[in-house]
């Protein structure tokens, strides 16, 4: 096989087109990509859709079997995305459509997976998607089985995502195939002939893994500091720098388990949960080694040659790390508090991790560079912006918590009892003015987190991380104040709004305060609270919470209920209903008070049965939805019913800006 052969760059337009068959063997997981990997796809897109350049998806491994036929050994899940892609978009522009005319078939086949086969030919191949709503009504189709309806799922988030994104960043559907299908690229690499598949596999899981982009940017900011004078202070620099990095990047763990007791004692005080650092070189101080364990030359090669921490045997109560799963990953959480330090609008998409610190700290590729006694400044500045950053994530912030078999959001306090062990305790007392505090507070957090599930860009993370920062004390009663005012603003000067008011304004102009009225909303609320044009889920899920608050006294299962990743529009009288009940007015059937948000399962398994139907199945059990548990009080479910809960929710929301 020549080299040619082996690597070539190939637009999705050849990788589709050419006649070539990828397969993807038995021995590979189904397909498994959900709303935050398929997000994230379509964003970096349309990320370098304005560009001068394509953009690189990544790699295709594959083994060739045939001429044109080939076994997908890595890269199947993108794959299958940017299948999915090209026929909602074939649905979207028509299959004679100029631009998708060549592609007439999907080129991606499944070995011993027939429901995968007949789900994704189904959805390629219709004009409309009359095939997938038959398969999903009648429950009996490939499409409706195991890996076919993660396939179903792939391409229903699509349908609703990127017509989404694409009016958010006001791009047409020819806009975007042909950027797609011409301007990104996949580098499919072929294995040599014979190659032993299971060794290939070993090398594959067990080989080192390249430095990762924030690797490369600690690097990057130790070797600056080297350029410090004083050899005291640049040790005390280097170490902190180090100490810091490393106690943040475990996202997964409090920030004060990365500091021996005596550390924690000094910088959060001898109950381990208050703020006792005042800046970087007070920081350094305390974090200050004896002379000979300090660092002595840094370059890139440092990676190999780390300096020295304290020992495992220095930390003790540290809980396991699998207790509790941050909202964000380390890469991204740089990005954000690179943008609360510099109040700029920095991109909030780890892709550009290296290049927006350039950019914004550094400053590198200004027309001018900043000198380096301002650099290190900079550097120093972002190190404890760093610390009190994570520090404030972790107090302020939900988490997943997973303890006594049990999976919840939670909003807790790391703490030391009198044993000097760490435990946890809720952020909020639950006493006195900030009674249910806690509870309201970890309700409205998760209910931004599960409009926003992806990584990159989380807006109202950056807004709530900021207003923390900024303040030296902080109440429940003001940070609740804070977050519903945000929400309103999300939902109101944006999503609701005619203007649309970018989230960097809304952040860091308005300071989160919502400037929507009755009037400048209400005559653009109707057109966009239909379906196909709700800009983000959080319009659901503030309404919600507006219902929580407003019901939960009288109703236990409101009480109890919580925000969970729920994704898929649902009209509650079916599109496509598999029962002969007429439904009388097509306008009404669209309308927000037809729509419920619920998870993709249940979407998939209900969304064709009747009302009545659907209220038997949730009659048991905790609800999904607040608005969903008041439609099912509404029996017949018809015209009118959905124009009164129309009316009423939308009052609900109006409510909100009294």
């Amino acid at each position: 096989m020549s080299l040619h052969d082996a690597i070539r760059s190939l637009s999705v337009r050849e990788l589709l087109v050419a006649g070539d068959v990828y397969r993807v063997p038995m021995y590979q997981r189904n397909y498994a990509w959900e709303e935050g990997e398929i997000t994230q796809l379509i964003v970096d897109v349309l990320d370098y859709l304005d560009g001068e350049q394509g953009y690189y998806l990544g790699t295709l491994v594959v083994d060739r079997k045939e001429a044109n036929r080939f076994e997908v050994i890595d890269g199947q899940q993108r794959l299958t995305t940017l299948t999915l892609l090209v026929a909602y978009l074939r649905k979207r522009l028509g299959a004679g459509h100029v631009l998708l005319s060549s592609v007439r078939q999907a080129s991606l086949d499944f070995e011993c997976r027939p429901a995968s086969r007949e789900a994704l030919l189904a959805i390629f191949s219709c004009k409309d998607n009359g095939v997938l709503q038959q398969s999903e009504a009648d429950g009996s189709s490939a499409v409706n089985k195991g890996a076919g309806n993660a396939i179903a799922a792939g391409y229903r988030i699509i349908e609703r995502v990127l017509s989404q994104k694409l009016r958010e960043h006001n791009v047409t559907d020819e806009k975007f195939a042909a950027f797609l299908l011409e301007n990104v690229h996949i580098l499919r690499v072929g294995v040599p002939r014979k190659t032993d598949l299971n060794h290939y596999f070993e090398v594959m899981n067990s080989r080192g893994e390249q430095l990762e982009k924030h690797e490369v940017l600690k690097a990057t900011l130790l070797h600056k500091l080297q350029q410090i004078e004083n050899a005291a202070e640049r040790a005390r620099s280097e170490n902190a720098l180090h100490r810091v990095w490393e106690a943040c990047a475990n996202m997964e763990k409090y920030v004060q388990s990365g500091f021996t007791p005596r550390e924690r004692n000094e910088l959060f005080g001898k109950n381990w949960s208050d703020w006792h650092v005042d800046n970087f070189d007070h920081l350094a101080r305390m974090l200050e080694r004896p002379r000979d364990m300090a660092v002595e030359e840094l370059t890139l090669s440092m990676l190999l040659r780390q300096p020295t921490g304290p020992s495992r045997s220095d930390f003790q109560g540290v809980d396991e790390p699998e207790r509790f799963h941050a909202v964000i990953n380390f890469p991204n959480f740089l990005l954000q508090v690179l943008r609360v330090m510099t109040q700029a609008d920095v991109p909030l998409d780890d892709k550009r991790l290296l290049d927006s610190f350039d950019e914004f700290l550094l400053n590198t590729s200004g027309k001018q560079a900043s000198s380096s006694r301002v650099v290190l400044g900079r550097i120093k500045q972002f190190v404890f912006t760093l610390l009190r950053c994570k520090f404030l994530l972790d107090r302020y912030v939900i988490k997943r918590e997973f303890a006594a078999g049990e999976d919840n959001w939670s909003l807790k306090n790391y703490r030391k009892d009198k044993e000097g062990k760490s435990y946890y305790v809720n952020s909020f007392d639950d006493r006195g003015d900030q009674k249910n505090i806690n509870r309201q507070l970890l309700l409205l957090l998760s209910a931004f987190h599960v409009s926003t599930p992806t990584l990159a860009y989380k807006h109202w993370l950056n807004a709530v991380v900021f207003w923390l920062f900024e303040r030296q004390r902080i109440s429940g009663a003001d940070y609740l104040k804070y977050l519903e005012s945000l929400a309103a603003a999300f939902v109101f000067d944006r999503y609701l709004s005619d203007e649309g008011k970018d989230y960097f304004e809304i952040i860091y102009v308005n300071g989160g305060r919502c400037r929507a009225t009755r009037d400048s909303v209400s005559h653009t609320m109707e057109e966009r609270l239909s379906y196909g044009a709700i800009e983000n889920n959080l319009v659901f899920n503030y309404l919600d919470y507006l219902l929580w608050k407003k019901l939960r006294s009288k109703d236990s299962r409101v009480d109890r209920f919580r925000f969970t990743f729920r994704s898929s529009v649902e009209h509650y009288f079916p599109q496509s209903p598999k029962f002969d009940d007429p439904w009388i007015d097509e306008e009404v059937l669209n309308c927000f008070g037809n729509l419920c948000l619920i998870s993709h399962s249940k979407n998939s398994q209900l969304s064709n049965y009747s009302p009545l139907a659907k209220k038997e199945h949730y009659r048991k059990g905790e609800i999904d939805s607040i608005k969903q548990h008041l439609m099912m009080d509404s029996d017949p479910w018809d015209t009118a019913a959905a124009t009164r809960h129309h009316q009423a929710m939308v009052a609900v929301l109006l409510s909100a800006l009294d």
